[in-house]
């Protein structure tokens, strides 16, 4: 059976760990010759290391999603390497608590800048170099960009703008027949350590009401793991996917269907 990325280039921001690692892993294993992007250059080294010690092709770099000149650099980078790219996953991503009484400004305008601006940046970058050939942009929101949550207030609102965001640009390229497809997946709760993380920092009344609602309100009865997600990807950055674009693929174990 064919490799379902075969011949095709693929870039994932925020691929050093969770979500992001789990889908480079998933791509390079179907061919694609894959590009690492994340701040924490070390993480995505290990991840590429790992994909070509498996046979698989892989690079790595340092890059921050906020930085907009670097993202034309690395771009030009990869169409200067490759003469082409097919797929970005817009994968980075931070959140930070805070409701929206007690969120202050800073923390507000650091999750936006990283979850919606870069998502921005990243897609129009990519329209820029897609444009002539083609290929899938997949930006990463959340079911918080569904449905709401008190206690994440600047997360809540930009995977909300990454949503809405992503239809617009979708629009954008099919009305010009620039053959770019564009779509977003919406994790639930992942076992990554952003989620983790973010149930920890939670103070002790918030963190045990979530606990109790990712045990009550999952039909599925469980967390996901990572390579579901990478899964859904997996999907929208191959061929099968040709007929999706401003779509929203929800891998929740149900959990918005309440």
């Amino acid at each position: 059976m064919p490799c379902r990325l075969e011949g095709k280039v693929a870039m994932i921001t925020g691929g050093g760990s969770g979500l992001g690692e789990a889908t480079a892993m998933r791509f390079a294993a179907e061919g694609a010759r894959v590009y690492i992007g994340d701040i924490r250059e070390e993480t995505a080294a290990k991840v590429a290391e790992a994909i070509n010690e498996a046979g698989g092709k892989a690079s790595h770099f340092a890059q921050d999603v906020c930085n907009e000149r670097q993202w034309g650099e690395l771009l030009d980078h990869i169409i200067a390497e490759q003469n082409h790219l097919d797929i970005l996953v817009n994968n980075a991503g931070i959140v930070i608590t805070g409701t929206a009484e007690d969120a202050s400004l800073e923390d507000w305008r650091k999750v936006t800048s990283v979850n919606l601006d870069g998502v921005f940046m990243g897609t129009r970058e990519g329209i820029r170099v897609m444009k002539s050939s083609g290929g899938s942009i997949i930006n990463i929101s959340s079911i918080e960009g569904l449905v709401g949550e008190p206690a994440t207030a600047a997360y809540n609102a930009s995977k909300g703008g990454v949503r809405i965001f992503s239809k617009s640009a979708a629009l954008h390229c099919a009305d010009k027949g620039y053959n770019i497809r564009i779509n977003t997946v919406h994790p639930g709760f992942i076992l990554t350590p952003m989620v983790t993380e973010g149930i920890e920092n939670m103070p002790e009344d918030m963190r045990l009401d979530m606990e109790q609602v990712v045990a009550q309100r999952i039909p599925l009865g469980h967390m996901g793991e990572p390579e579901d997600i990478a899964n859904g990807c997996l999907y929208l950055a191959s061929d099968e996917s040709k007929y999706m674009t401003g779509s929203e693929l929800v891998i929740d174990g149900g959990y918005t269907c309440k």
